[in-house]
């Protein structure tokens, strides 16, 4: 990847919903290959062995180049597509979504199953969470004692992320900066210790910041 984007968080979550007396297990989590997806879903497969479905959708890029989805045994279209499409509307990628279902007794139709995998898949998101994928750059700072506690509540203040903090003849800081920000970043520490430090850049990585997923984004709940 190289550009920012939205994903599951790297530990796998799980969420439940009952619908007209079936059960809707859905396990959500992150994936970058297709060998991992697959194991993804052997893993609930085989944890669930008694389950009527393992309805399930996953897409991994950048630019989503690989998309799958199984309707596993349900009707044609009313099962792997709603989850692919809730995962296309919360803008996530690398990820994969599988939801389990034990049959309870009642058909829900066509209708009623599109809505009630929909709403399955986007509980479970906006149970377990998503994360922000950020490129940051790592910025190296040394200061004496004496600005430490200046360049100390800048970075409070402002919210930058700090990744390390040694305390030697000097102490040395190294921040996490978003890419866009790095020179405006450096020039604002320049100025605040009027040029009292060094600074030196680091490598770029990713940083990962939790995004509230809000119910404005899931699909109709109603399963009548």
């Amino acid at each position: 990847m190289e550009t920012d984007y939205l994903t599951m968080p790297q530990q796998p979550g799980q969420h439940a919903l009952e619908i007209k007396k079936s059960r809707f297990i859905t396990d959500v989590g992150r994936v970058t290959d297709e060998a991992a997806a697959q194991a993804f879903i052997a893993a609930i497969v085989k944890r669930e062995p008694k389950a009527n479905h393992h309805c399930w959708a996953y897409l991994i890029g950048e630019h989503d180049e690989i998309q799958r989805e199984s309707d596993n045994g349900e009707p044609s279209g009313t099962a792997g597509v709603p989850i692919l499409t809730v995962l296309q509307r919360n803008h996530l990628h690398n990820s994969i979504a599988v939801v389990t279902r034990y049959f309870g007794g009642i058909k829900l139709g066509a209708g009623g199953l599109i809505r009630a995998y929909s709403n399955a898949t986007s509980t479970a998101i906006e149970a377990v969470g998503v994360v922000k994928r950020v490129r940051q750059r790592a910025i190296q700072l040394t200061v004496d004692y004496a600005n430490y506690d200046r360049l100390a509540h800048y970075l409070t203040e402002n919210a930058i992320t700090i990744l390390e903090t040694l305390y030697t003849t000097a102490v040395t800081v190294t921040i996490a900066v978003d890419l866009p920000a790095v020179e405006a970043t450096q020039q604002a520490i320049t100025d605040l210790l009027s040029d009292r430090l060094t600074m030196q850049l680091g490598d770029v990585d990713y940083h990962e910041i939790p995004v509230e997923i809000h119910a404005s984004s899931r699909d109709d709940a109603s399963t009548d």
